[in-house]
């Protein structure tokens, strides 16, 4: 597995990484065994890029995480986030926060439950509209002046706030959705980070595994999977529409030779290598099949005809139900 340069800060990774957040929530039943199996492998075929956060599991997958990795801590650049606010007895009950104390409290509590002395990218889940960005950053910044956090990163900023947060600290990686079915980046964050010399980090670049092909029909995710009512695009229409041109990457994969899931992470790697993506899985088949997509080659003609086969503009619904919409920087 190569590694390659995250941001301009002299943060370097593995060319791809593994979500952690399935392994302990909203995707299907939990199976830590499996989990920790999938983590341990992730690590000896070189992935070792691992992303997590306080609010997955209400703190169960940074323990996951933190479990699977004792005594392999060397072998890994880390990161979880801040901001996102559960609460454990109260499904309910969500908040985000990027006031100063809160920072501070949450790096605490994220390397008591990892059982590690420092985390190497540490990111701010969501804005906070309440608090200027400033403040969250300069006391993230406290962070790295301790010794606690090596590298600082923001998940769905705007430019905007891209901008002013950079000022104050030098922002190492942006995560933000992208994918064949998600390119909202690509008009100004993408051009954003690159200016300021952040690396870009994409989550849920198969498209919440639709892209894999697999999902076809509601009932192929699960009693305990969350994905038709936390994302529109998996519902009703809208699922029946997104799996044609789903069908679409298939095909070219098939005459390639390789998944549709391979072919779709293999889009998002041709983007450049200041792009490295965080497929998720929890699973060490789904891994080992994900880690393959780095040894596909893309030609021009190649990114253009899968781009022609899902256009933006044909994707159906939004990516995120209204409620989780509105927390999105803008």
């Amino acid at each position: 597995m190569q590694t390659v340069k995250l941001g301009s800060q002299g943060a370097e990774v593995s060319r791809m990484g593994l979500g952690c957040m399935g392994m302990s929530e909203f995707y299907g039943t939990r199976n830590d065994e499996e989990s920790t199996a999938t983590i341990h492998r992730a690590l000896d075929l070189g992935v070792t890029f691992l992303d997590t956060a306080d609010v997955y599991g209400s703190g169960d997958n940074e323990e996951l995480v933190g479990k699977a990795i004792r005594g392999r801590r060397d072998e890994v650049f880390l990161a979880t986030k801040f901001a996102n606010m559960r609460k454990k007895d109260d499904p309910k009950f969500f908040a985000i926060s990027g006031k100063p104390e809160y920072v501070r409290a949450a790096c605490d509590a994220s390397l008591k439950r990892l059982g590690i002395d420092h985390i190497d990218l540490y990111y701010q889940h969501r804005v906070d509209p309440e608090t200027p960005i400033e403040d969250t950053v300069g006391a993230m910044a406290e962070l790295v002046a301790a010794g606690k956090v090596r590298y600082l990163g923001l998940s769905e900023a705007s430019p905007r706030t891209i901008r002013r947060a950079h000022k104050v600290h030098p922002i190492t990686a942006l995560q933000t959705e992208y994918s064949l079915w998600e390119r909202h980046v690509e008009a100004e964050i993408l051009p954003t980070v690159r200016e300021l010399g952040i690396g870009f980090v994409p989550y849920s670049p198969l498209g919440r595994g639709f892209l894999t092909g697999t999902i076809t029909k509601p009932s192929d995710l699960g009693a305990n999977d969350s994905r038709t009512s936390r994302y529109p695009r998996f519902a009703g229409e809208n699922l029946e529409k997104n799996r044609a041109l789903v069908e679409r990457v298939r095909a070219i994969a098939d005459r390639k030779g390789v998944l549709a899931g391979q072919l779709a992470l293999a889009w998002v790697l041709s983007k450049g290598n200041d792009i490295v993506p965080i497929p998720g899985t929890k699973r060490r088949a789904y891994l080992e099949q994900n880690v393959k997509a780095v040894d596909i080659e893309l030609s021009a003609s190649d990114i253009a005809e899968l781009e022609a086969a899902v256009p933006a503009s044909a994707i159906a619904g939004e990516r995120y139900a209204p409620a989780n919409l509105k927390n999105i920087d803008r």
